[in-house]
């Protein structure tokens, strides 16, 4: 009977075996195991078939996964290619098929109430008060829970991975990344730094604590700054950094010397990504860099797909980096470089899965086990996101021309890729 109602949207056979509440079971014995605990998983599917579905039923528990998740996905998403599954769409003689056979089981129903953890965001798109409501959803979680899988300087985008020796771990990577990114606008004693979307102010510490600069980092999540705060206490840098509670349309003492802003231009929208544009811009005194660190997607799915936009970055809004560059180009900055770093943003989540897998009863303890099922299938997902070319994460550098054109870049192209401490004279 479970066959009965999932064949027709799956195609036959099932891509998994399936085992029902009741003991019944369907589908190849050679195919991940999915166990189904309860009435509502099927209601959830039959009202939201496809992602969104599956998701709520895995978070609550309703469906679970015997064995590895990031296998289970890589199957199911090969049938789902393979059959062409992501175009089908259910019609009416469809729709009472699956409602006769849904009855005979007692699962047609009213709609369940979506997941405790399912994102619950109010507003005009991307307004203030909304941007607000949408940040705060993921980022105040729990500092804790994020110390929990991050590296201790809470650098949350993707690492970047000179080395792949077996000692190389996580929290090199980010210290090589934020060292590139302060390489690469420049930075020298005295200058002043702007970094919006601070997160909880690695950027902003590394580049004052070791680039002898100060810096204003904004953020728009309270336990952000609350964090950054507490660290740039700790490390005696309150004459060197200044975390604001600020949104980016908001910043009133430019221009700066260099401005970053790491994977947070993903949440400003498509509308608002002119004005975005601009603030960096109009942030940035002529001749200075500007450098963007940012995700980008192709296809239907801008915000990352509805599991994605339902329980992790609701608003997201995500373009090929080709039609990035020219919303940064129009309101005068001049691309200087891209650097794709695709495949650094698989083994920076593959090492946060094994931290948070290796803590998982301590994840559960802080935060319940439905947001930690949350985060496993985000971070599995994301990872294989990542690795099959579905999304991209870049550099881009760019420069604010003088009044008549000059860059202030060399001539030939600077080496940035050297650890701190070496030389970088041709910067």
């Amino acid at each position: 009977m479970i066959a009965e109602i999932l064949e027709p949207i799956t195609g036959s056979p099932l891509p998994v075996r399936l085992t029902a509440w009741d003991g019944s079971s369907a589908g190849p014995e050679d195919a991940p195991r999915v166990r189904i605990s309860s009435t509502d998983a099927l209601r959830r599917l039959l009202w939201h078939p496809g992602e969104l579905g599956a998701a709520q039923a895995y978070v609550t528990g309703e469906l679970d996964v015997e064995g590895d998740l990031g296998e289970a996905l890589d199957h199911v998403w090969n049938v789902v290619r393979e059959r062409g599954l992501s175009a089908v769409r259910p019609g009416p003689r469809l729709i009472a098929r699956l409602a006769r056979a849904a009855r005979q089981l007692d699962a047609l129903g009213l709609d369940p109430q979506p997941p405790a953890t399912q994102a619950r965001v109010r507003g005009r798109l991307h307004s203030p008060g909304r941007d607000r409501q949408a940040i705060s959803h993921h980022y105040d979680l729990s500092n804790d829970f994020y110390a929990l899988i991050l590296d201790p300087n809470m650098a949350y985008s993707c690492g970047y991975w000179p080395s792949r020796e077996p000692g190389y771990t996580v929290e090199d990577a980010q210290r090589d990344k934020l060292d590139l990114v302060c390489r690469k606008v420049g930075l020298r004693p005295g200058m002043r730094m702007l970094d919006i979307g601070c997160g909880w102010g690695s950027l902003s510490i590394h580049a004052a604590a070791n680039y002898g600069v100060t810096v204003v980092g904004v953020t728009i999540s309270a336990e952000q700054k609350r964090f950054a705060d507490d660290r740039i206490a700790r490390l005696g840098l309150q004459d060197k950094v200044e975390i604001r509670l600020q949104d980016y349309r908001e910043i009133p003492d430019g221009p700066f010397d260099a401005v970053t802003s790491l994977e947070m231009g993903e949440h400003v929208g498509q509308r608002n990504y002119p004005r975005y544009a601009r603030a960096l811009h109009d942030n940035v005194r002529p001749g200075g860099r500007v450098l963007i660190q940012q995700m980008s997607r192709r296809g239907k799915h801008p915000g990352g797909g509805p599991f994605i936009e339902s329980f992790i970055a609701p608003d997201m809004h995500m373009r090929p980096v080709g039609e990035t560059i020219a919303m940064l180009e129009a309101p005068g900055l001049e691309l200087r470089d891209v650097h794709a770093l695709r495949e650094h943003y698989e083994w920076t989540v593959n090492a946060w899965l094994e931290t948070f897998e290796d803590r998982w009863d301590e994840a559960v303890a802080m935060v319940g086990e439905e947001m930690a099922r949350v985060w496993r299938l985000y971070l599995v997902g994301g990872a294989r996101t990542f690795r099959d070319g579905r999304m991209g994460v870049d550099q881009l550098l760019l420069v604010r021309p003088g009044d008549r054109g000059e860059s202030g870049f060399p001539d030939v192209r600077p080496q940035w890729s050297g650890r701190l401490g070496e030389d970088s004279s041709n910067d």
